[in-house]
């Protein structure tokens, strides 16, 4: 079944054919959507005046005009605006598919993908993410934000370093939001068997990342500059983000183990552009709220920590929650070992739910950690901070290899 409906379908018959695609995924995003439509169309104009192009917004069925909001944003515009409701289970995934297959009709050479809350976007960043696409030098492009420390802590204790070292390749953005693709990848997605599972309601960023690396596509980065959008607490909004995107990390783990189980080390991946100096908005993290969160967990989930966790890696847990809130400490090798525990726990296939509720105080914990760590760095220091709890869980390689041979045997 397709993510299109009839009238979508209908429209891009009209349109016939295009070279380039900008889709913009979409719920309920009026107040922002106009600006992103409006800056998507004027960087198709002023760098690919050449190619057939379209932007293309797949919405779920928002309730506050931004359909309409992206209709405003189409008049007097010379590039093609299209806004349709997608089809099939809610959630960017569905919103996504419906983006690929309207490319695929087109005939697309390159589709970007932009997030429809963006405030920072620039017309630069249609040029940064299909430029390299359309040059033949890239197949996947993967954005590469300046953010503030604190913006995007899934991205720095999880999503990255655990990418990192499973698969080798250092994208330092693997759930941005804004990406560039060849039609090659979109092809791939779009034969896989994913679109009715939790991928498509929640982890696709990740999924997308995850899939172009194992299977063999280039991957670049692009320099887009500061990312602005909403940015949340994590003390206060992040637990179910967390959970999704980690329910897919680990799934992945456990489909591309052929993929990972030999890699050591970690290569950097091409980079387009460079990044003007900017200084990003900041960010407020309530740490008293992070560690009694953690604390709380260790009351509320030492069971279940004690079945998911090895002896010493448990022992090494409880001992944290019971210090002091100052200072408070959570290494970054401990948690390697602790992510790794539950992502084996996790692809035993049993308890999914249940690992996921666990690792999210222990989410709150590292967190924690990390804030207490990097409190008087710059952006420049904290960079190297990541590296080193990064280059943490690559060393902790072996010990994620024993726990799963532990459950394989």
């Amino acid at each position: 079944m397709s993510a299109l409906s009839d009238t979508a379908q209908q429209a891009l018959a009209a349109l016939g054919r295009a070279d380039l695609v900008v889709g913009i995924p979409s719920f309920n995003n009026a107040a922002t959507i106009r600006q992103v439509v409006e800056t998507a169309a004027t960087g198709l104009a002023r760098y690919f005046p050449d190619r057939r192009a379209v932007v293309l917004n797949s919405d779920g069925g928002s309730t506050d005009g931004t359909p309409d909001a992206v209709r405003a944003a189409a008049r007097p515009r010379t590039v093609p605006v299209l806004s349709f409701p997608y089809v099939g289970p809610s959630g960017k995934g569905t919103a996504l598919r419906a983006v690929f297959e309207a490319a695929t009709r087109l005939g697309a050479r390159a589709c970007v993908v932009l997030d429809a809350d963006l405030r920072s976007v620039t017309p630069e960043w249609i040029r940064q993410l299909a430029g390299p696409v359309l040059a033949g030098a890239a197949d996947y492009v993967a954005p590469l934000y300046v953010r503030h420390k604190y913006d995007g802590t899934i991205t720095n204790t999880l999503a990255y370093p655990l990418t990192r070292a499973l698969y080798g390749v250092r994208v330092r953005q693997p759930i941005g939001g804004d990406f560039g693709l060849g039609a090659a990848v979109l092809a791939t997605y779009l034969r896989q068997d994913v679109w009715h599972t939790d991928v498509a309601r929640f982890g696709i960023d990740i999924w997308m990342t995850t899939t172009a690396i194992v299977e063999g596509y280039r991957v670049h980065e692009a320099a887009l500059g500061a990312k602005i959008h909403d940015p949340k607490d994590p003390a206060a909004s992040l637990g179910p983000m967390l959970q999704q995107v980690v329910g897919t990390l680990f799934a992945l783990l456990a489909r591309h183990v052929d993929r990972w189980w030999a890699v050591e080390r970690s290569v950097p991946v091409p980079q387009h552009g460079t990044q003007a100096p900017v200084e990003p908005a900041p960010v407020t993290v309530n740490l008293a709220a992070l560690i009694e969160g953690f604390r709380e967990g260790a009351q509320a989930h030492g069971a279940v920590w004690r079945r998911l966790l090895a002896s010493a890696t448990y022992e090494a847990v409880m001992a944290l929650a019971a210090q002091p809130p100052t200072p408070f400490t959570f290494p970054p090798a401990l948690w390697a070992r602790v992510v790794y525990d539950c992502a084996v726990a996790y692809c035993r296939q049993c308890e999914t739910q249940t690992v996921l509720a666990a690792l999210t105080p222990l989410y709150f914990g590292r967190t924690a950690g990390l804030v207490v760590d990097t409190m008087a760095l710059d952006g420049a220091a904290f960079e190297a901070y990541l590296e080193q709890q990064a280059q943490a869980f690559e060393l902790e390689k072996p010990y994620l290899r024993a726990r799963w041979a532990s459950i394989t045997a």
